[in-house]
């Protein structure tokens, strides 16, 4: 999942329903609806891509935890703190 963190390139026309007021409200903060409405996208996008990277590692993670929980951390003894 090598995708780039920011989304950036040529953006889309796209309908969004919001609330009335809040879409008011936004306007006399001097929010751009636009611009917020993207930012909590790529946040909910950026969840979604851990949740399934976490997922599709669950095996290897779990393994990794099992060996630890048994043998310890490598390399352990040469740790100063």
């Amino acid at each position: 999942m090598n995708r780039p963190a920011r989304f950036e390139g040529p953006k889309k026309a796209t309908n969004v329903s919001l609330s009335a007021e809040l879409v008011e409200e936004a306007k006399q903060l001097g929010i751009n609806v636009s611009e917020a409405c993207q930012t909590g996208l790529a946040a909910e996008v950026k969840k979604a891509r851990e949740a399934a990277w976490k997922e599709e590692n669950r095996a290897a993670i779990e393994s990794w935890n099992d060996y630890t929980r048994k043998n310890g951390l490598p390399l352990a003894k040469y740790r100063q703190f």
